[in-house]
């Protein structure tokens, strides 16, 4: 029997039900923040010794050097020879989409000059070194290699550093040759906090960098949240989420599969459906409970419906837009007839699928739009990882002598105010001169 919550928006505790289900992963973890906290203090202070002894008690992976840890550059040139020939072919075609839309995200530097003569400007370059953490464990993921180390190489980075976890010393082909064709640099097999640690404060082996990106669970996101600062970060990524809309016309079958397509990516895994119509919802539960057995990872699958998900009856259009701005979905599917008038009124989403054919699933691998998204309603102020995560902007300011004594007068107007009168007379030394 399935287990999903129903609600009614016309219900009268229904903005209570609705608060709690917004609440998933805003619990902070203090056990779990001071775990992170010790390995991160034990990975500065002993650098490469603490790291074979951490890789060593959660990995169950020995080596008598980190070195050991690097994996070389012969045996990522072979990865994709390893794979089926069909697999290699999805790998480089799903690439070459992902390349292609980042490219339109490069940004160019801008100069402007103003009635003094003055030269005002951006200058737009990229950061040097990156870090890039792939999840894995419970399974391969070369979808998050190709979409965090794709859009570094077209940003211009000079030096991209990979680590994924390697439980018993196993690391998939599948990750290496994802790695190999988007153009990362190096490869440790090192996982969780203490490889964020590595790569924030660097080792005698692993190279520091400028800022880390990518997805994992709670130790590395934890991990990412207190080295924020000593280097950059993506965002803090929660469980992966998805807001299906229904109306009359929707597949209720590949609504369903949605769902499923969602939920089986972890017990925490949240996958709401909202609709206008009693009759679609109902439909979508039954096959829901038709399909479940079906599924290889059903059990997955029913634990994160039954814990995260939820059916919602909405009474109009505009209670439907409400409910998804407060949701600020990580990705939302508008299986409607109107897919595309709804889409350009919503403007919390991290990624938007317009149409019944759009599946989210899409956007996982081979669309080409990013799908390091924000979840956990982070959406209503950040957008997906892109080529702008990997530059940085310099502003240029060059005054003439004409310039400088102009905007000399305005800034010591303001510095005075201000009371920094060592500012205004910096200024004024300018419109003195």
């Amino acid at each position: 029997m399935l287990e999903i919550a129903s609600l009614e928006t016309s219900d009268k505790d229904f903005a209570e039900q609705f608060s709690t289900l917004l609440q998933r992963g805003s619990e902070f973890d203090t056990g779990v923040e001071e775990s992170v906290r010790r390995i991160i203090q034990r990975v500065r202070t002993q650098g490469d010794h603490a790291l074979l002894e951490l890789t060593k008690e959660y990995d169950r992976c020995e080596a008598s050097s980190v070195s050991e840890l690097e994996v070389s550059r012969d045996r990522l040139r072979v990865a994709p020879a390893a794979l089926s020939p069909n697999v290699n072919q999805a790998i480089e075609e799903a690439a070459q989409r992902i390349q292609q839309f980042h490219e339109h995200q490069l940004e160019d530097s801008w100069e402007l000059v103003d009635e003094h003569g003055s030269r005002f400007g951006q200058r737009v370059n990229p950061i040097e070194r990156v870090g890039i953490y792939v999840p894995g464990g419970r399974a391969a993921y070369p979808s998050s290699v190709l979409m965090t180390a794709i859009p570094a190489r077209v940003a211009g980075v000079r030096k991209i550093v990979m680590t994924v976890p390697a439980p018993d010393g196993e690391v998939n082909d599948l990750v290496l040759a994802a790695a190999h064709i988007a153009g990362v640099d190096q490869v440790f097999l090192i996982g969780g906090a203490q490889a964020i640690a590595a790569l924030a404060y660097g080792t005698q082996t692993v190279p520091r960098v400028d800022k880390i990106v990518g997805p994992g669970n709670a130790y590395v996101s934890a991990a990412k949240r207190q080295v924020f600062g000593q280097v950059g970060i993506d965002l803090i990524a929660g469980p992966s989420e998805v807001v299906v809309v229904c109306d009359e016309s929707t597949n209720a079958e590949w609504a369903a599969m949605d769902m499923f397509a969602q939920a089986e990516h972890d017990v925490d895994a949240q996958s709401i459906l909202l609709s206008t119509s009693k009759e679609k919802i109902s439909e979508v539960r039954q096959i829901m409970e038709a399909m479940l057995l079906e599924m290889e990872r059903r059990d997955i699958i029913a634990q994160s419906l039954a814990q995260q998900g939820a059916l919602i009856h909405v009474e109009d259009s505009d209670q439907l837009l409400e409910l998804i701005h407060a949701i600020a979905p990580e990705h939302l599917e508008l299986l409607i007839e109107d897919a595309d008038a709804v889409s350009k009124k919503v403007s919390n989403a991290g990624a938007i699928f317009v149409g019944q054919y759009s599946a989210e699933v899409l956007g996982d691998y081979c669309a080409g739009p990013n799908h390091v998204l924000p979840t956990s309603g982070a959406a209503r102020f950040s957008s997906a990882l892109g080529v702008y995560d990997f530059v940085k902007r310099t502003s240029i300011v060059s005054c003439s002598r004409t310039g400088a004594n102009a905007l000399a007068e305005l800034a010591s107007t303001i510095a005075r105010e201000e009371q920094l009168h060592a500012h205004a007379r910096s200024a004024e030394y300018r419109k003195a001169d």
